[in-house]
């Protein structure tokens, strides 16, 4: 679990794209915390500070303490817009959540014990379906990752969420089903060998009739 972030904003006592421009100019981001029933409050933070925490990959499921000037804000990133060029960030969205919320985020995948896969070992391929899986868990344990084994794991075989440990506050928001989240696929060259060597069988049996 990835400790709280912490940013210092300012106000924004104007809107509109033009005083988002004048924002930007200065090294700063447009940002607005909403939610709990409270009134929207547009702020702005350190452009610099903001790409950093980005950087981590932990962002947009982590905690964030905003610092508005009147009190703490402890938020969720739900949305970074990116300008289409520079890939700037341009705008943040923050969820206020309260400290013993119950949240819904999505947490990237991690697999282990690679050299214990038969699959791997004869040349197969780990196949990711999803690289992230949605769960609902307390916004103060958010995991950093979710991790499953590959051990044991043979070609055509799939890891399904059941493989993956995840703490007894940490739910899939998909419940009906144990579904998929990667495969051992086999690769290209391995199955032309496979056909080739079935085509030849085939033909061997023919020959024999």
């Amino acid at each position: 679990m990835s400790e709280a972030l912490k940013l210092t904003a300012e106000a924004r006592e104007r809107a509109g794209k033009g005083a988002s421009r004048a924002v930007r100019r200065e090294g700063r981001v447009p940002a607005v915390i909403y939610g709990s029933k409270k009134d929207p409050v547009s702020i702005h933070v350190e452009e610099k500070l903001l790409v950093k925490m980005l950087q981590t990959g932990h962002f947009m499921n982590t905690v964030v303490e905003i610092d508005t000037g009147n009190g703490i804000e402890r938020t969720l990133p739900r949305d970074v817009q990116f300008h289409p060029v520079t890939d700037r960030p341009i705008h943040v969205d923050f969820f206020r959540v309260a400290k013993n919320a119950t949240v819904t985020v999505s947490i990237p995948v991690r697999f282990t014990d690679e050299e214990k896969s038969p699959g791997l070992k004869k040349g197969g391929v780990l196949s990711i379906s999803r690289h992230e899986v949605e769960v609902t868990c307390p916004a103060d344990a958010i995991p950093d990752d979710l991790v499953a084994s590959l051990a044991g794991f043979d070609v055509g075989e799939s890891i399904h969420i059941s493989a993956f440990k995840l703490p007894g506050n940490v739910k899939p928001t998909i419940t009906d089903r144990d579904f998929t989240v990667a495969t051992i696929a086999i690769p290209s060259a391995l199955r032309s060998e496979e056909d080739a060597a079935a085509d030849a069988a085939e033909g061997e049996q023919a020959e024999a009739e």
